[in-house]
């Protein structure tokens, strides 16, 4: 099916509206599109085609938009690529693009792509190609189509509504899935996107209180370092939409008592982003899960426990052979069809015979007022098979001690599930750039 491009559309229909603002600045929706034309007409120059892959490998703002979007006015396939990455992982991810983008692409409407040019999308076609975040491997690409980040926008809003006045605060890496569908959605909508190159607490907590932000997409982490900062009561916020993880419970009730409105949603890359969020019926209140699923998104649990999606964000070939998409997480639906997560299927720990969820324990952990954050994994033991473990780094200042912190997991979880060990450290647990917690190098 094509469709109308949707810069095209957004310019053709709102163009003096702000569609990209960053610390340094701002684009308008009639400005982007004729940037976007310049650049497309530059990347054609260089080789790049419909089908044909293009790395952006620029920072996340005004330049990295307008590549993305002759990308998209091309039909070529963008491929964002992480700067913060060491230089044989850029190359690595870069060696299947016939077009690198490593300096910002021109804005001279001289060489752009004509006007009566028809500016248009294949839903079928490849859109981008996401490397995931790699929390329990290497990075693997995913194709994702027109088609998925349409849907995806369409099952956001039908979750979260669409006002033309929302502004949408992205501190996450726009090389994943998390933030580049903040700027294509943003597009879909012809709203606007708040793009910071990075999560600075300062920042972040000004644009939240002083620029109108109504939408920001955050992890449990960096919900918690705001907190910690004193947010209270953002003015014109109607979401702080947490995923990228399980959420402790605490830093939910910790978001409720200060006023800031928090939705639980629970996605991956292979999905294009969000397969469940709270309603936006449900925002404002202490959440427990990660709402429903999207529109026209299927999910069901597999008798392990594994959580299963079905629907059109699934990326083309995603799928295994039973149609479902095996997500390698875990988690329980409700009577309501509510979806709660409880950690990856692969960290489970076997201890005596019995498994733990390492997100249960950590929940628990961050739960103690000095505890800033946890890492749960499993031990060999001789004894148990696996003896779980855990890494606390206390809040700054204090000294937990060890036995307080057993003591305090023990009147919440199962004695199977109490620490074995505890270590205090005083260098942040490993994450991955949007937050999520590197397991595997604990061990």
């Amino acid at each position: 099916m094509i469709v109308q491009a949707w810069l095209a559309r957004a310019a053709a229909q709102r163009g003096a509206h702000t569609a990209i603002q960053t610390p340094s600045g701002e684009c308008s929706y009639e400005r982007l599109y004729a940037a976007a034309r310049a650049g497309a007409a530059q990347l054609s120059e260089l080789g790049a085609e419909p089908g044909v892959r293009v790395a952006i490998e620029l920072p996340a703002g005004l330049e990295f938009a307008q590549a993305l979007h002759a990308c998209m006015l091309l039909g070529a396939v963008a491929v964002p690529i992480d700067l913060r990455l060491a230089a044989p992982e850029r190359e690595r991810i870069a060696a299947g693009c016939a077009v690198r983008v490593q300096a910002p692409l021109q804005e001279s409407a001289r060489g752009a792509l004509a006007r009566d040019q028809p500016a248009t999308h294949d839903l079928d076609a490849a859109a981008v190609v996401i490397h995931t975040s790699g929390t329990s491997a290497s990075p693997r690409p995913v194709e994702l189509s027109y088609a998925n980040l349409l849907w995806s926008a369409l099952g956001s809003s039908v979750a979260l509504g669409a006002s033309e006045r929302e502004r949408w605060l992205c501190a996450l890496p726009l090389s994943h899935v998390g933030g580049l569908s903040i700027i294509v959605r943003s597009t879909i909508y012809a709203t606007t996107a708040v793009v910071h190159e990075r999560f600075e607490v300062d920042r972040v907590m000004h644009a939240l209180r002083a620029q109108e932000v109504t939408f920001v997409s955050l992890v449990a982490t960096t919900l918690g370092r705001l907190l910690d900062e004193g947010l209270q009561h953002p003015p014109a916020l109607r979401c702080a939409l947490t995923g990228g993880g399980p959420v402790p419970a605490e830093l939910l009730r910790r978001a409720h008592r200060a006023g800031v409105p928090v939705g639980l949603t629970y996605g991956l890359t292979e999905a294009c982003s969000q397969v469940s969020t709270t309603p936006v019926a449900e925002i404002g209140r202490v959440p427990c899960s990660a709402g429903p699923p999207l529109f026209c998104t299927r999910v069901r649990i597999a008798p392990d426990g594994e959580i299963l999606v079905r629907g059109p964000t699934v990326a083309r070939g995603a799928a295994a052979q039973d149609g479902w998409l095996h997500t390698g997480d875990l988690g329980a639906l409700a009577e309501s069809g509510r979806l709660r997560v409880s950690g990856r299927k692969s960290d489970t720990i076997v201890s005596g015979g019995e498994n733990v969820a390492p997100a249960e324990v950590e929940a628990v952990l961050e739960a103690h007022p000095l505890v800033l954050e946890a890492a749960v994994f499993g031990r060999a033991d001789d004894q148990w098979g696996e003896a779980v473990s855990a890494i606390v780094v206390p809040r700054p200042g204090t000294a937990p001690e060890v036995e307080e912190l057993r003591a305090h997991c023990a009147r919440s979880l199962a004695p199977f599930k109490v620490p074995k060990r505890v270590v205090l450290a005083s260098a942040p647990l490993p994450r991955t750039r949007s937050g999520k917690l590197l397991r595997r190098e604990l061990r």
